[in-house]
């Protein structure tokens, strides 16, 4: 099962606080948006899920058969597009634990890259280079990256920042499909209305967490003012309190 349980979690970024006791659950096969202001903590936490962040307190419990098995597509500025790789190697990376960092791609795989990136629109793409993509066809290769990893949990940071409208859509509807399937979604995202629209369950984060539930249920004015309000007080420099569970 793809439960993962954030037990009173505290990370720190650079020293300081970004997520500080967050407890709760994501349902196997929910579709979840983690919204918050400037600075709270959103892209800290899903790095915490994904392994990239350790916890200064508390724990992500995740188990430990589902934690190889995790895609997790991370922001787009964290993407060198300067190295010369080519799109199709870009997309078979998600098979990396197949592969390794010699074996040369089978048939098979490449069959899989192929169709992944047919799916997402960028057929015929295998051979361009990734700096010569605009960024809405980057991060239809990074869905392509993240659909052939198969994954039952995958982990998305603001997937739809700076992209097209078309773009947009069509990627919805990709992670449509994957709850449709029984997956797991975690995407951290600035568009509330598109949260309102297209995704059934919000956590509100303000370093702390304001409110985890059905979407209607946390994006209310009097949740969102008081993220804004706790935002408002934050004071950057202050040392990290470790808290006891």
């Amino acid at each position: 099962m793809s439960r993962i349980e954030l037990r009173h979690l505290t990370v720190a970024y650079r020293g300081h606080p970004a997520v500080q006791d967050v407890s709760g659950v994501f349902e196997p096969g929910s579709l979840t948006a983690i919204v918050g202001p400037n600075g709270a903590g959103k892209s800290s936490l899903l790095s915490a899920i994904a392994g990239q962040l350790k916890a200064v307190t508390g724990e992500v419990l995740v188990p430990p058969e589902l934690r190889p098995r995790m895609a997790w597509l991370p922001q787009q500025a964290h993407v060198d597009r300067s190295v010369p790789l080519e799109v199709g190697d870009l997309v078979a990376m998600g098979a990396w634990a197949e592969i390794g960092s010699t074996r040369a791609v089978s048939q098979a795989l490449q069959r899989g890259v192929d169709a992944a990136l047919e799916a997402v629109g960028l057929g015929g793409f295998q051979h361009r280079l990734i700096g010569e993509l605009s960024a809405g066809q980057m991060q239809r290769a990074l869905f392509a990256r993240v659909l052939l990893q198969d994954a039952p949990v995958i982990l998305l940071d603001e997937p739809f920042n700076a992209i097209d409208a078309r773009t947009t859509a069509d990627l919805l509807a990709l992670v449509a499909d994957w709850h449709a399937q029984s997956r797991t979604v975690i995407a951290v995202l600035h568009d509330l209305e598109q949260v309102r629209v297209h995704f059934h369950r919000t956590l509100l984060l303000a370093r702390r967490c304001m409110a985890w539930g059905p979407t209607d249920a946390v994006l209310t004015p009097e949740h969102l003012m008081q993220a804004r309000l706790v935002a408002e007080a934050w004071d950057d420099d202050a040392p990290l309190r470790k808290e006891a569970a």
